[in-house]
């Protein structure tokens, strides 16, 4: 490892036997070494490093706390001034050992985001500097304090003894190493000392031909002006504020300026004597931390921080009719370009994509921040109408329209954009960006490289849908998913052939919910996988029990197969284990996969079916006729039945039926046969709908005609009650 900035050399191994109280006390001693020269302590080089122990404590605590805190930090960099550590390299070195080697030595416990622990070590160290410029601060204020109090005694002794008194008061404004001067009650500078002579670029006569009102700076604190007439009126005796001004070469002098009143024996003011501490290292150290704990390393455009800091000002409740808008922005395709070209050229098109994105704002008011790593965002604080946010959207379309030409290649970027934008103080940041991240998402599954405005109703499927899927995983542990069975029919004589078990979730807030609203979700998390065993395993002991219990002959389960399933590796033993364990054959088993699962299918997914097939499962073709498949490709396949969607028989509920209906069935009854498939017919509603079927040759049918979805026990006792 190479030298730290607080120049410690190596550092010491820490080898995976060291608890962190080790580390920690590694990390003080590194400490110790870097900043022990500039002290003016009398500990020991032992005693200070036992003195920095509990401040690298706190330090630690603040890095791996939850939620992050920086406060700490601030007393650390106090703890530097009292133990006499105000050497000018004093404060860059531990700020070096901290960048350097908090992190390394002394990582969160938990993980955090990428370049989060980098983030929360960079604001550390802002915190220690902070409270070192606050504490060398105060302590210099009392020391100017205690000159001011000389300077007002040697004012006073004047009168009794003159000489004596001036003697002494030239003594400490010459001497003194903060600038001093004196001005009337007019604001006439009327002496100044080498110390702010210096400070202001060491002509005297420039300054002492100045007046106080001269050196306004438009970075002035708003209320010091104020404070100086005040006192000018003699309404207050001192005040205290940080504060620019010009040098004579154009230059700014950043200062810490304290100026007192002074009176004479009467008590009526005489002169204005300011003291000056030279701050500008100070505050230029503060704003490059500030820059880089608020912007994006790699961009160099504002980072989450800084724009939930912005945003929050935006959202405030302002009066005044104050609106805001806002564009989430997102690359389409990004992971693509990593994982093919690498992630340096990953970097390079962020970097390409945020210098487009700067062009986009067109005044002030406008922020564009990386909040993510393909992830952007622009602020516009108070637009007049949506069409400026909506422009917004599109100058950042047109900024990306055009390839973007990296070590010699041409990479086209596409962004999708989720606008919200409305009155301020209604809704809270997080509110804000969520609806955001929602309507980015609508852009990208409508076909990506456009944008969408925010929707509440939207937003609330989108949150509901968030909501099941977070509470899936538990929804089976806790038993609430239940099956219900649909009787399948033989046309020929009317005997109930077998059922298809059918999911339902039964949501302790939204009461019943059918497969359509959550086997998208469970496939989406992988929890389809262990679902589906659930469901195979009931299913198959109710079939068990159908074909033991009761007087009717055997009865066969249908039980369906998601696309995911029939992808995952332990489809086959989990098929088997569950027969093997219920003690079920595997003919009383008819897996439906759906038409578009298998459209293009390769032997890789068709394996697996063939498997099951050629241990007696059946296999249903679910949906025929939905996918637009190539007809040729069911003689490959490992099927035994068509499952004919309901969409093909709809014309024949009534009499006379749709003849174009019944050409169409009567194909593909008749292909099926010629490949010795049996077709099962979904959605059968009418006494006239099942009879066509009948005449046209179908083996089996399900439908409310028949019986809705319920309980196994209803299996056997079925209604035929017309549907329509």
């Amino acid at each position: 490892m190479t030298r730290g900035p607080g120049g410690t050399g190596n550092p010491e191994r820490v080898g995976p036997q060291d608890g962190p109280e080790d580390r920690l006390r590694r990390f003080a001693r590194i400490w110790s070494r870097a900043i022990y020269p500039a002290t003016a302590t009398s500990m020991t080089r032992a005693e200070f490093e036992e003195y920095l122990i509990p401040h690298a404590r706190k330090l630690v605590d603040a890095l791996q706390a939850r939620p992050f805190d920086p406060g700490p930090a601030v007393g650390v960099g106090a703890a530097l001034v009292a133990a006499h550590c105000t050497d000018p390299g004093a404060l860059p070195s531990s700020l070096g050992v901290v960048d350097s080697y908090l992190v390394l030595y002394c990582p969160p416990g938990e993980p955090l985001p990428a370049g989060e622990s980098d983030a929360r070590c960079a604001r550390l160290q802002h915190s220690i500097a902070a409270g070192f410029a606050q504490a060398l601060r105060e302590r210099t204020l009392a020391e100017q304090e205690a000159m001011s109090r000389a300077a007002l005694r040697a004012q006073a002794d004047a009168e009794t003894a003159l000489h004596a008194s001036e003697a002494r008061f030239r003594a400490v404004f010459e001497g003194a190493s903060v600038g001093i001067g004196i001005a009337d009650m007019d604001g006439h500078v009327l002496d100044v000392n080498g110390a702010l002579t210096k400070m202001f670029g060491g002509m005297k006569h420039h300054v002492r031909s100045r007046r106080v009102s001269d050196w306004a700076h438009p970075e002035d604190a708003p209320d010091v002006w104020s404070l100086q007439a005040e006192l000018a009126r003699g309404e207050r005796d001192h005040y205290q504020a940080d504060k620019p001004y010009y040098r004579n070469d154009g230059t700014v002098l950043w200062t810490n300026l304290t100026v007192s009143l002074l009176r004479d024996t009467a008590g009526e003011p005489q002169y204005m004597l300011a003291l000056m501490e030279d701050i500008t290292e100070r505050r230029l150290l503060h704003e490059q931390l500030r820059y880089e704990a608020t912007h994006d390393a790699l961009t160099g455009l504002p980072n989450r921080t800084l724009f939930f800091e912005r945003l929050a000002v935006a959202l405030a409740d302002r009066g005044g009719g104050a609106r805001f808008g806002l564009c989430y922005l997102d690359l389409d395709g990004f992971k693509a370009v990593n994982d093919s070209l690498g992630h340096a050229i990953g970097d390079q098109l962020l970097v390409a994509v945020a210098d487009r994105l700067q062009t986009c704002l067109t005044s002030p008011d406008q922020l564009m921040a990386r909040i993510g790593g393909d992830e952007f965002v622009a602020l516009i604080m108070d637009p007049e109408t949506q069409d400026d946010v909506t422009a917004l959207a599109h100058r950042v379309l047109g900024a990306l329209a055009a390839p973007v030409r990296l070590d010699g290649r041409e990479l086209s970027v596409r962004v999708s954009i989720g606008i919200v934008d409305g009155p301020a103080g209604e809704l809270g940041p997080e509110e804000v960006l969520r609806s955001a991240d929602i309507t980015m998402y609508r852009a990208k599954a409508a076909g990506g490289n456009r944008y969408e405005h925010a929707d509440p109703e939207a937003d609330v499927r989108a949150i509901t849908r968030h909501g099941l899927t977070t509470s899936l995983p538990m929804a089976l542990e806790r038993g609430e998913f239940f099956i219900e069975y649909q009787p399948l029919v033989r046309l020929s004589d009317g005997v109930v052939h077998g059922a298809e078990a059918l999911v339902r979730w039964c949501h302790p807030m939204r009461g019943i919910l059918g497969p359509d609203q959550f086997i998208p979700l469970a496939e989406n998390t992988g929890l389809i996988v262990p679902l589906g065993r659930w469901v195979l395993t009931q299913a198959v002991r109710q079939a068990r029990d159908w074909q033991y219990g009761g007087t009717h002959g055997p009865l066969r389960v249908n039980v369906n197969l998601s696309p995911f399933q029939l992808r995952h590796p332990g489809l086959v033993r989990d098929t088997v284990e569950v027969l093997r364990e219920a003690g079920l054959e595997p003919s009383a088993l008819c897996l439906e996969v759906t038409e578009s699962a298998l459209i293009g299918a390769d032997e890789t997914l068709l394996t697996p079916l063939r498997q099951l097939a050629d241990l007696g499962v059946d296999i249903a073709l679910d949906d025929f006729g939905t996918g637009y498949s190539n007809l040729a490709n069911l003689r490959r396949m490992p099927l035994s039945t068509l499952k004919l969607d309901r969409s093909f028989t709809q014309g024949m509920q009534r009499d006379p039926a749709d003849p174009i209906d019944i050409k169409i069935v009567e194909g593909v009854v008749s292909l099926a046969h010629a490949l010795d498939l049996a077709v099962t017919v979904e959605g059968v509603e009418t006494s006239t709908q099942a009879e066509h079927l009948r005449i046209l040759g179908c083996d089996t049918a399900q439908g409310w005609y028949y019986a809705r979805p319920g309980p196994p026990e209803r299996l056997h006792a079925l209604s035929l009650v017309d549907a329509s």
